[in-house]
């Protein structure tokens, strides 16, 4: 999608997050290469960095994975976290995770990330769910997706790592609106490797208060991104009570990494951060 033009409007209360900070390097620094961004963000003062899958292929060639891992090594950060691969996503596929017909696919693509992660310090794989399609019974989609992500929670423990499933917004036949649809999907798989990526723009779009979310799930949340709304902007362009949200998800026990996932509308992306 393209990068929205920044505006010089000025953001005008700074926050302190509490919790170390990864900065998506698929939807921040929109103008540089993929493999450039890892550096921007150490530039700007980040640790750490995450990515949606950053490849064309659900399994690349080794060419690719070695330029991929060598520019975030090089960057001197860690990637603590990747999705798996989203199919076509300018095609609006939103990944592949509940198409029988694509297991092997998927299962091939998990060993690919895990891959990835192990040499890059990787904590959290995200799986999108995939969208509902046309002449199957959903419920043949729900149990191909529960069976997927065991097996990708699987994969994810066996470096210290999870699975995460997130609600996503803006596409209609995606059918993961709320946290209470991802935990259940987290529910049938049995397993404890799979957690809730929770995600406050997309539950806000979705009309799921992120608040009540954090209170009723707290013991699923693997991961916590970040954007305002309406928009998608940093934090401060829009109505959402980003500080509080953080303050609520610390207070209920969750001590890993705030993701930056959002599409910078201001001149200066990361004025709004008071520390970094």
């Amino acid at each position: 999608m393209p990068s929205i033009p920044p505006t010089t409007q000025p953001i005008a209360q700074p926050i302190t997050l509490p919790l170390p900070l990864t900065a998506n390097c698929s939807i921040l620094f929109p103008d540089l290469p993929i493999t450039a961004r890892p550096a921007a963000a150490a530039a700007a003062g980040f640790d750490a960095v995450e990515f949606w899958w950053p490849f064309e292929r659900s399994v690349p060639g080794d060419a690719e994975i070695d330029g991929f891992v060598t520019a975030v090594s090089d960057a001197g950060v860690v990637l603590s976290g990747l999705n798996f691969t989203g199919g076509d996503m300018a095609a609006g596929e939103r990944g592949i995770l509940s198409d029988p017909a694509r297991r092997a696919e998927f299962a091939d693509n998990v060993d690919v990330a895990v891959g990835i992660g192990e040499r890059l310090g990787a904590t959290g794989f995200n799986a999108l769910y995939g969208n509902r399609l046309d002449g199957l019974d959903p419920a043949a989609q729900d149990e191909a997706a529960a069976e997927n992500l065991a097996l990708a929670g699987r994969a994810a423990a066996r470096i210290g790592a999870v699975a995460l499933l997130e609600p996503i917004s803006g596409i209609d036949r995606y059918p993961l609106r709320t946290a209470a649809d991802a935990v259940a999907v987290l529910d049938r798989t049995g397993s404890d490797d799979v957690r809730l990526l929770l995600d406050v723009f997309h539950l806000a779009v979705n009309g799921d208060d992120p608040a009540a979310a954090i209170d009723q799930h707290a013991d699923r949340i693997g991961h916590v991104q970040i954007a305002d709304a309406p928009g998608r902007g940093e934090p401060g362009t829009g109505t959402l009570p980003i500080a509080a949200l953080v303050d609520r998800v610390v207070a209920a026990g969750y001590r890993g990494r705030i993701s930056l996932e959002y599409r910078p509308v201001t001149a200066d992306p990361f004025g709004w951060l008071t520390v970094r």
